[in-house]
């Protein structure tokens, strides 16, 4: 958070509708099949129209929502986002469009994470234990490049000047995160971003490959920090910080090791952010060199929480949409709860970077 200070900007930046009032970035997090919890919450915030959108930084699942949302917004404006963010969802789901070799490998993969190891074939066991993509899935089917293939326009988002936009991703040689801007953007770097090294084989980029984002920075905050005018970001958060359930079976054991996981670096970054508000408040740093971050937070609660790791590779319609209707509720009751603090304060608490 050093370099300039960005200051709260009276001027509304980004992807602006006609009912705007303040400007946000978004910070998407990534998490499998529940981002179709971020798709309700981007969908009430698009119907609401009171946010212009300066920025979204996105990993994963919150990369495809978040490419999606730009692409479909420069297409059609608040309609087209909203449109194209539900026509991607339908697509990529299990009774969307998906070629019967593509349904029959995910279906059966899904279900077994899903809980129904009792009627997965042994192959699925061999998948879990000992095998990797690399041989089960030498033709790296993945339906995710179909879809963004098919209902994405690459060169419109390469020259979206409207909002800025970053994804993540792994780099598998150096262990570190690489950043994508929106000018370099390519249906490769979006499947980077969402490349569980279980399921798929690693995307290579310019000659190195790279795995999902989630695990360097789920989301990564520190783009906007330098790059967005706005002060507040709004953090779309799909996988819990605490359950207070001891995993016991391997399946229980293996999901919670992903969530540690995928939250670890985002956990750094509000700890960060506390960090240099707590001096500023104490006057031992100045805005003039330090920005103060005003960050919130929107999430499903204890109802998104109650499902269990495994739900995020659970691919049907019906889970989807349960999903985006979760989101477009907790989108709904955030906005009359925390709308007027936009702009004046952070509403999540970064005490201890957990809440």
């Amino acid at each position: 958070m050093t370099g300039r200070a960005a200051k709260q900007s009276t001027k509304l930046l980004g992807l602006v509708g006609p009912n705007a009032e303040k400007t946000v970035s978004l910070a998407l997090q990534g998490g499998g099949a529940h981002g179709a919890f971020t798709w309700g919450v981007l969908d009430y915030l698009l119907e609401d129209g009171r946010l212009a959108i300066e920025a979204i930084t996105g990993a994963s699942a919150g990369a495809m929502n978040a490419v999606v949302l730009v692409e479909g917004w420069l297409e059609g404006g608040r309609d087209g986002a909203r449109e194209q963010l539900r026509t991607f969802w339908k697509r990529v789901s299990l009774d969307g469009g998906l070629s019967p070799v593509q349904r029959s490998l995910f279906d059966q993969f899904l279900s077994y994470w899903g809980g129904a190891r009792a009627s997965a074939p042994l192959w699925t066991d061999a998948w879990a234990n000992v095998t990797s993509p690399y041989d089960l899935n030498p033709l790296d089917i993945n339906p995710l490049r179909d879809a963004l293939g098919e209902l994405i326009n690459f060169e419109r988002v390469r020259s979206c000047t409207e909002t800025k936009l970053f994804i993540s991703a792994t780099n598998v040689w150096t262990g570190k995160i690489r950043v994508f801007s929106a000018p370099e953007l390519t249906v490769d770097h979006v499947l980077a971003s969402a490349c569980l090294p279980t399921v798929f084989k690693a995307v290579e980029i310019d000659g190195e490959p790279y795995w999902d984002g989630g695990y360097t920075g789920n989301p990564a905050l520190f783009p906007i920090f330098y790059e967005a005018e706005s002060d507040d970001i709004v953090l779309v958060q799909i996988n819990p910080i605490e359950r207070r359930t001891t995993p016991r079976t391997a399946q229980e054991i293996q999901g919670r090791l992903t969530e540690i996981t995928f939250n670890a670096n985002l956990l750094y970054e509000l700890r960060a952010i506390g960090f240099v508000g707590r001096l500023i408040d104490q006057g031992k740093l100045s805005t003039d060199d330090y920005k103060r971050v005003l960050m919130h937070r929107i999430h499903g609660g204890a109802a998104l929480d109650a499902y269990a790791a495994s739900s995020r590779l659970n691919a049907r319609w019906d889970f989807f949409k349960k999903l985006k209707n979760l989101g477009r509720s907790s989108a709904r009751h955030w906005l009359a709860e925390h709308f007027e603090a936009l702009g004046r304060e952070s509403t999540l608490d970064l005490t201890n970077a957990q809440a």
